[in-house]
């Protein structure tokens, strides 16, 4: 009978310029992030390796899509994750030959647990870049009005520039509309922004990471976008709540914009002045619609459905 093939297991902490790598037997080796490097390193593999790799920003994506491409099955680890197993595990030491090693151990012994990476579909990147990228201009843009507005003598000045900046923003929102139609997502926007509340940049992201995977139901959506809830109890004591921010935090930003423009508005403002009267914080009441906003678009989406406010609103 002939021996069963084990795949390695394989842990790797990703940077900008440098890959650190550990394999099933704890040897330790560098490699350039590189595309020509990376091949012959695949290449080097003996078959078809299990590899962990952390989440971090963007430095990691070559590796991945070159490593699916030969055929590896490949696990990302959110970066918290892997901080509390170094926590739990009673690491000390964050350096790039340690998470390499923690990488291979979280690996090893979770396996079964994790999910395995697809690539992601056509034009999603794309996507999320440039709302990432919008993000940050309207984050200038605030810093840069708190900064200068208080300066008379450049008063001017700070309003000619924000003016110019406002006239950016509005080619990225047009952008992102294009971009969002080319990837075939009229349908799912026209149906999203039939939603009070959700506008145009916050139906584009909902729209986009929905088919970024194969959700089971709308909980498994929730918590792919960091809006699922940590319980911490203990005995007879109760554990403060507090969402768990895995997710992508530039999509929280939108869904808690449109909860505030939601509550103002129809059968949303009587949910949201209803769960205020129960003695819940207007933060903990935006939340809780945010939730709500986010499980209503998975349905629309998923059951292709036309949003009904008399319907949906109170079933969410």
């Amino acid at each position: 009978m002939a021996k069963r093939y084990e795949p390695e297991l394989i842990g790797i902490d990703t940077g900008k310029s440098e890959l650190v790598i550990c394999r099933h037997d704890g040897q330790m080796q560098s490699l350039n992030n590189r595309d020509t490097d990376i091949r012959r390193w695949l290449k080097s593999l003996p078959g078809p390796a299990c590899i962990a790799i952390e989440a971090t920003g963007t430095y990691h994506l070559q590796l991945l899509e070159l490593a699916h491409a030969a055929g590896h099955h490949l696990y990302v680890v959110d970066g918290l994750r892997l901080s509390r197993y170094r926590e739990s595990v009673g690491g000390r030491a964050k350096t790039d030959l340690a998470d390499a090693r923690l990488l291979q151990r979280y690996l090893q012994r979770e396996r079964d647990q994790l999910r395995l990476w697809e690539p992601p579909p056509p034009g999603y990147i794309r996507l999320q870049r440039l709302l990432h990228r919008r993000a940050r201009m309207v984050r200038m843009r605030t810093a840069l009005n708190q900064s200068l507005a208080e300066v008379p003598d450049l008063r001017k000045a700070c309003r000619a520039l924000l003016t110019q900046l406002d006239i950016v923003l509005r080619h990225f929102d047009r952008a992102l509309q294009q971009l969002a139609v080319q990837t075939g997502l009229h349908q799912d926007l026209t149906r999203l922004q039939a939603v009070e509340g959700l506008g145009p940049l916050t139906c584009v992201a909902l729209a986009n990471v929905f088919r970024r995977g194969h959700f089971r139901n709308s909980d498994a959506f929730i918590a792919f976008l960091g809006m699922d809830v940590r319980v911490r109890d203990s005995g007879g004591s109760r554990g403060r709540r507090k969402l768990t921010k895995q997710g992508d935090p530039e999509l929280r930003r939108l869904l808690h914009n449109a909860a505030m423009a939601a509550a103002r508005r129809g059968r949303w403002k009587t949910l949201y002045e209803a769960y205020q009267a129960r003695g819940l914080s207007k933060t903990q009441a935006l939340v809780i619609l945010a939730r709500k906003l986010a499980r209503l678009a998975f349905s629309l989406l998923k059951f292709q459905s036309d949003y009904c406010s008399n319907r949906h609103c109170m079933q969410t």
